[in-house]
């Protein structure tokens, strides 16, 4: 069911009703873009730390604005066997309902908005028709405001609120008087005459609370004074003549419309709210940046640090899990898909008309996965059950975990305990030419086998190696590199200027990386965790080699030398583009085995085939 400001408040219960119903809940969440500055392969990468990756999110990602938010609740029926389904579709755009309500600013992404609109997303209802909300503070301050006014009604009625017309009695000035004047002699001719009412010319905010303060002080009974809107939103005020009792309920019937007002502009942070009061397990893909931004955009702030976050995330949330895009590979064996039903007069989905990235069918196929996963686990038991609970034990590992996206070695965030802390010393943080693609990388390190990848920026990256020992393979090569006034002048034929980067990964907790300014202008400080920095110069050529300590300083610079080799491979031009490498093909008959085989490799690489995109 599509859900906008029209029919929210019609909505709204059986959304309430469907929550508490619920056996579990599923969410997804669109945005306006993943980040106002770094790619997406800086904003996630794989080695990242919970801390970091919580920390480059929080600053990249929260000025983005999530505009359309699926909910999906699922209730098991015991008698059908089957599972009843409520989706729902809410478009959620922050309109100030008031002149004194937060005007929110947001940044939009090109190639997310270009992508939501080749998917057939309708932008136009939820800039037109999207549900506001506010924040707990936000609604707090609103609340306070309307409590001022009505502490200030004597007689006459609410005394008008502006941004700026401040609380106390304010002096009429100078250049008001007249207007003022003016204004009096209008409300003593409605006194004398038989009209029952009197509509003043639309003035500003600073006009209108003179006017209230006069009125209030010298008719302090016998009128009511309220503000309106004209149709092209125009404020203008609005005396009446009422007695007393007529008064009173005037006042009464305000404070219901301005409750209603207040209801209207928490709009969607109420269905959060619900959902957040109900204690049902809620379930996501790739859930991280849905519970940020859902508790940034509807709850408040988020905090610095991630522990602090752990804690408002499970005060919101008290029991969740997150799913990756398994809804293919669940519909087969040895999976089988859950039986569901929708409610008739309730938008039903159908998993065989895929509606990907409209938040309630993500829902929708979220909350399957999940039940599809959940039953596989049953057939494990003995005897084996054909539907688990969404409170089963069998479910307690997987509660409060969040999938870290592209995180190599941690993969989830526990919200309800400590992180995962795996070693990473057989990580090495390798600089570059800027012009290196992910496959000239491979090729560095092919003799060490199957690597894994992770950029930092344009040139520099983390590569994992496969086993800690490999690091020391430096060792072995060591006596086999060839003389180094030999290699360098290879190296000043090859390329103007050539600066490889290799050290070893200090610890789990290392700092976040620097920018890339940072590393080509002050590595050095930059990196102030890593102990020694050793510069080989040759002819004016510069390797550089970082390593952690001064104890495995000698392996690195070894391996860190065989990699420059490597890495000075250029296309030498007489040769009709064909990639050698100078030093490997003067190298000495007794070099190693695994010098040997790096060398020929050089030499069968006779064209650098394109590289294509990077690995995000």
């Amino acid at each position: 069911m599509e859900v906008t400001r029209q029919n929210f408040k019609e909505v709204l219960p059986e959304v309430c009703s469907a929550v508490q119903e619920a056996d579990f809940i599923s969410i997804d969440g669109e945005f306006t873009g993943i980040s106002d500055g770094p790619s997406v392969s800086a904003l996630t990468n794989g080695l990242d730390t919970p801390e970091e990756r919580y920390t480059k999110l929080r600053k990249h990602s929260m000025n983005l604005l999530l505009f359309q938010f699926g909910v999906c609740t699922f209730r098991y029926d015991q008698n059908q066997s089957t599972y009843v389904t409520k989706a729902f579709n809410f478009y959620i755009f922050p309109k100030p309902f008031s002149r004194t309500s937060p005007d929110i600013k947001f940044i939009c992404q090109s190639s997310s908005i270009d992508f939501l609109a080749s998917q057939g997303f309708d932008f136009n209802k939820v800039f037109r028709s999207g549900i506001p909300y506010l924040t707990q503070e936000e609604e707090s301050q609103l609340r306070e405001q309307y409590e001022e006014r009505r502490s200030q009604i004597n007689g006459a009625g609410p005394v008008s609120y502006t941004p700026t017309s401040g609380t106390g009695v304010c002096k009429v000035p100078e250049d008001q008087r007249d207007f003022i004047r003016t204004v009096e002699q209008k409300v003593e001719a409605l006194l004398k005459n038989s009209d029952q009412t009197l509509d003043l010319e639309p003035c500003t905010g600073f006009q209108r609370k003179l006017i209230y303060q006069t009125l209030n002080s010298k008719y302090p009974k016998g009128l009511h004074v309220e503000t309106l809107e004209t149709e092209k939103k125009e404020r203008f005020i609005q005396i009446s003549k009422v007695d007393e009792e007529e008064r009173r309920r005037r006042e009464q019937q305000k404070q219901q419309r301005e409750q209603e007002e207040l209801n209207d502009a928490v709009g969607f942070s109420r269905v959060i709210r619900a959902i957040s009061k109900s204690g049902k397990l809620v379930v996501g893909h790739n859930m991280l940046l849905d519970v940020m931004h859902t508790i940034h955009q509807f709850c408040g702030p988020l905090p610095e640090e991630l522990d602090d976050f752990k804690e408002v995330a499970m005060s919101v949330f008290p029991s969740n899990t997150s799913l990756a895009e398994l809804h293919k590979q669940l519909r087969e064996t040895p999976f089988r898909s859950p039986t569901t039903e929708c409610p008739e007069g309730l938008q039903s989905y159908d998993t065989s008309t895929e509606q990907l990235h409209e938040a309630g069918y993500d829902a929708f196929i979220t909350g399957l996965c999940f039940i599809s996963m959940a039953n596989y686990l049953g057939s494990f038991l003995t005897p084996p059950k054909s539907h688990i609970s969404a409170r089963s034990k069998l479910l307690e590992p997987f509660y409060n975990k969040l999938f870290l996206m592209r995180v190599i070695d941690i993969p989830y965030l526990n919200m309800s305990g400590p992180d995962l802390q795996p070693k990473r010393d057989h990580v090495l943080y390798v600089t570059f030419p800027k012009e290196w693609k992910t496959s000239d990388l491979y090729q560095l390190f092919s003799a060490f086998g199957n690597i894994q990848v992770s950029w930092v920026d344009d040139t520099s990256a983390f590569v994992c190696l496969s086993q800690t020992e490999q690091v020391q393979i430096g060792e072995t090569l060591r006596s086999a590199l060839p003389h180094p006034d030999l290699r360098a002048a290879r190296v000043r034929q090859s390329c103007d200027r050539v600066c490889v980067c290799v050290f070893r990964l200090q610890a789990v907790k290392r700092s976040i990386s620097p920018s890339l300014e940072e590393q080509n202008h002050n590595a050095d400080s930059s990196w102030t965790h890593y102990s020694s920095v050793k510069k080989m110069k040759r002819d004016g050529q510069c390797f550089c080699i970082h390593t952690h300590n001064s104890n495995c300083s000698d392996s690195i610079i070894a391996s860190a030398s065989t990699t420059v080799t490597v890495a000075t491979t250029r296309t030498a031009p007489d040769e009709g583009g064909a990639s050698v490498s100078p030093v490997q093909e003067e190298a000495e008959p007794e070099e190693s085995s695994a010098n040997q085989s790096q060398g020929k490799r050089s030499r069968r690489h006779k064209k650098r085939k394109s590289d294509g995109e990077r690995l995000d």
